[in-house]
């Protein structure tokens, strides 16, 4: 008798545990990949609803006039921090200008073609020009051209800069500065 029973108890654990894998091998192969592709289109539901709320928000004129505004607002704010195109001429003059105004000697500025840096992606609407900069002068002429340089506008970024100290302390030392604009793109 007890070897019935334990012929019994036996095949009934053996018929629980081939059910066990059996379920374990249903929910890996089918339900777990639909809860996954469940979640999925829950997610990708709720980016449609935002789109189409945003685009009937979008219809309405107050939050067109909205738009408006803030896409002034930004044009304003790049025009502090690029410059257009067909004014970057005008730039060698400007920042020749700043230099006369702190009495400057010896100043040479010539344009450098734009790096070719492999690792960063291309913009499309905004690019760099680079200007190679040259001057003798003292360190606190040297402090305020720098200062009125980042001052300008658009914006001048000092990509580097460089002063050697003159044997001669009259003369003033001779300073190098390499300076990045951005330029808006046509």
């Amino acid at each position: 008798m007890k070897s019935n029973r334990k012929r019994y108890y036996t095949t009934i654990g053996l018929v629980w545990a081939a059910c066990a894998i059996l379920l374990f091998f249903v929910y890996l192969l089918v339900l777990r990949p639909q809860n996954e592709e469940r979640r999925s289109m829950a997610n990708q539901l709720a980016n449609e609803i935002k789109a189409h709320d945003a685009a009937v928000k979008a219809q309405e004129h107050e939050a067109q006039d909205a738009l408006r505004t803030q896409l002034q607002n930004l044009q304003t704010e790049l025009k502090v921090f690029a410059i257009d195109s067909g004014e970057s001429a005008n730039l060698t003059f400007d920042i020749s200008q700043l230099a006369s105004q702190r009495q400057i000697e010896a100043f040479s500025i010539k344009s450098r073609d734009a790096r070719s840096i492999s690792d960063s992606s291309e913009f499309t609407h905004v690019g760099e020009n680079y200007f190679d900069v040259g001057f003798v002068c003292g360190f606190s002429q040297f402090a305020g051209f720098l200062s009125a340089l980042e001052r300008h506008e658009p914006a001048m970024l000092v990509d580097e800069f460089a002063i050697t100290r003159s044997e001669e302390s009259e003369k003033g030392h001779h300073a190098k500065l390499n300076l990045a604009v951005l330029v808006v793109k046509k």
